[in-house]
């Protein structure tokens, strides 16, 4: 018999804010957290702005050494590590078959990519000899879940997941799978990038993904709208704690939503454009809803992909009216990198985490920056301010990445009476 799987914890660190209630505050609010780029000297490129983590202090989640040792997508993932773990309340205090049945998955798309850049520097500039011991475990993705699981003891299933924009989607979708077969009783999952470097900003340039509207940072991410011209990239995490529920019951945790589908699947198309007729979206889509056991009718919400590309929105509005039909146009759906930029592979673990709370709270963040209507993106995408809904029970989020690559998570309100 499969187990069900229910969200404990949650926590976040992202352009919006520190926390996840000063998150979910700047999100309702429809507050942007793009501003210009400060992580380097961004003249020679062609895209000024990004969506950067502010006032981020690494030491209340690691010591200064530690800081020093590792690179800052590590530093986002324990700082939201930490909050999502004190949010739940889970003790270890020695248990050892606890910590055995507790494990860590965590994605990243480009891990220490800034930590690679000036690391070769040195090597250039001052030989072998002057490249840190620490080089290679600051930088490599698994690094994220492996602090974790040294910081909090746990000694579960330990591992990264890389597939570009859909890493913390699939790190999430594993989680929920080992639970679900009764593998493990809790799984700390989400998602961290800090990939702000001039390498990474010059290669989005230069393959015309990034929006270059330097006059308008903050208006910069247009999801849906006629005007949009590419993403905003942005950096931070977001952690999910994942946990069996009569596990959760039996130690009165409190529960946030139910985890109950998952689907993924291969565009096997193009390098970097989407399949345009929206197949792989939409095949992704109609396998979380069989995974959950649902007909398309019952999802109220969908927290989209949506990058602001002009191929990405109007594939991914293609993709949801082949699974939904005319239920589609009944949808509300939103873009919520319109305020935080895209995270990459820490997309989906914030893009997830915005899905539960408004599932919790019966409230829709909107889409922001939407202005001038496009033909090809016809549905409701929440424009501009965010609005109270009542009865929304189901919702899903969709993350597609680089390579083709695409997953749905399909979360349920709970109730408490269950």
């Amino acid at each position: 018999m499969e187990r069900r799987v229910v969200i404990t914890g949650l926590g976040l660190v992202s352009p919006l804010g520190l926390g996840v209630p000063e998150n979910w505050e700047a999100a309702l609010a429809g507050r942007s957290g793009i501003g210009p780029i400060t992580h380097f000297d961004p003249s020679r490129s062609a895209t000024l702005f990004a969506g950067e983590v502010k006032n981020f202090d690494p030491t209340v989640a690691m010591d200064a050494k530690e800081v020093k040792r590792f690179e800052p997508f590590i530093h986002y993932a324990l700082a939201a590590t930490a909050e999502a773990m004190a949010d739940c309340g889970l003790k270890l205090d020695g248990d050892s078959d606890l910590a055995e049945r507790t494990g860590v998955i965590y994605g990243s798309g480009m891990g220490g990519l800034g930590g690679i850049e000036e690391t070769k520097m040195t090597l250039v500039e001052k030989g072998p000899r002057r490249v840190s011991p620490f080089f290679v475990p600051s930088c490599i993705i698994n690094m994220a879940a492996g602090m974790i699981s040294l910081k909090h003891g746990l000694q579960g299933p330990n591992y990264g997941v890389v597939s570009a924009c859909s890493s913390g989607g699939h790190a999430l979708a594993d989680a929920f799978h080992l639970i679900r077969r009764g593998e493990a009783d809790v799984m700390v999952t989400g998602g961290a990038e800090s990939t702000i470097t001039e390498l990474a900003v010059a290669g989005f340039n230069s393959a015309r993904a990034l929006s270059t509207h330097n006059d308008n940072p903050q208006g910069a991410s247009r999801p849906f709208s006629a005007d949009r011209d590419g993403f905003v990239i942005a950096e931070g995490a977001g952690t999910l704690i994942l946990e069996d529920l009569e596990h959760a019951r039996a130690r009165g945790a409190k529960i946030y939503a139910e985890v109950i589908g998952a689907g993924a699947s291969a565009d096997a198309y193009h390098i970097t454009a989407p399949a345009p007729d929206g197949r792989g979206a939409a095949r992704a889509m109609q396998a979380a809803l069989r995974s959950a056991g649902l007909a398309p009718q019952a999802v109220g919400y969908i927290n989209a992909h949506a990058t602001a590309t002009d191929l990405g929105d109007a594939m991914e509005t293609k993709a949801i009216k082949q699974v939904f039909g005319e239920h589609a146009y009944k949808l509300a759906i939103s873009s919520t990198k319109s305020m935080h930029g895209h995270l990459l592979g820490a997309a989906a673990a914030i893009e997830g985490i915005l899905t539960v709370l408004a599932l919790k709270h019966q409230i829709l963040p909107p889409t922001i920056n939407y202005g001038t209507p496009d033909p090809e993106c016809d549905l409701d995408c929440v424009p501009n301010q965010a609005r109270p809904v009542e009865g929304l029970d189901v919702a899903i989020s969709n993350s597609f990445g680089f390579g083709g690559t695409n997953i749905t998570l399909v979360f349920k309100r709970w109730a408490g009476v269950e």
